[in-house]
């Protein structure tokens, strides 16, 4: 009889274990990494015309999917949904296929640095960005390794690790994406 009490108190913790272990994954959203408004319209007034509506954007490598029971990767989707709303925000991603775009901005992850249990989580990226004059046989314009470093703590996200890894990895991929465009806009190809 005295078991009873303790086995139905273990079946609740897993139960509970379970149920939190369910939501663990947690992948980084393209839109909170993206340019603000606000940040677009003061970069538009920057922009140089030959840019204007000239880049389209080349498929991001070294993103990751995120798994079901741990962490928030950074997927090579969310990367080109993020770069394309930051120009099309900014006014620098081309509208329409024809004529085709002068430039083209490749972008990869090279570094994803996430804490594995933190409760202020501090997260580490590294994106190497290029952006090719497609009419000059693919010359190379602006190349640059964005490095950045963003946090999310306990008031982000109380009891959710998963998400203040979330929260931090947009905050940081916002800063390398802004770092680049006004590289980018101070270009005068």
């Amino acid at each position: 009889m005295e078991f009873r009490p303790v086995l139905a108190l273990r079946a609740a913790l897993l139960t509970l274990l379970a149920a939190g272990l369910q939501s663990c994954g947690t992948p980084v959203l393209p839109g909170p990494a993206a340019l603000a408004p606000a940040e677009a319209l003061q970069m538009r007034n920057f922009v140089p015309e030959a840019l204007r509506q000239q880049i389209v954007t080349a498929p991001p490598k070294g993103g990751a999917e995120t798994g079901r029971w741990w962490g928030s990767k950074l997927s090579n989707q969310a990367l080109r949904v993020a770069l394309e709303e930051s120009l099309q925000a900014a006014e620098l991603h081309a509208r329409r296929p024809e004529p085709p775009a002068r430039f083209e901005l490749a972008a990869e992850l090279l570094v994803l640095e996430q804490p594995l249990v933190a409760l202020e989580v501090t997260v580490r990226t590294a994106v190497r960005y290029r952006l090719l004059d497609r009419n000059a046989n693919n010359r190379i314009l602006y190349e640059r390794v964005v490095r950045t470093e963003q946090n999310a703590d306990l008031g982000d996200a109380l009891l959710s690790l998963p998400e203040r890894q979330r929260i931090a990895t947009e905050r940081a991929l916002h800063a390398s994406i802004q770092t680049m465009l006004r590289d980018v806009v101070a270009l005068r190809p």
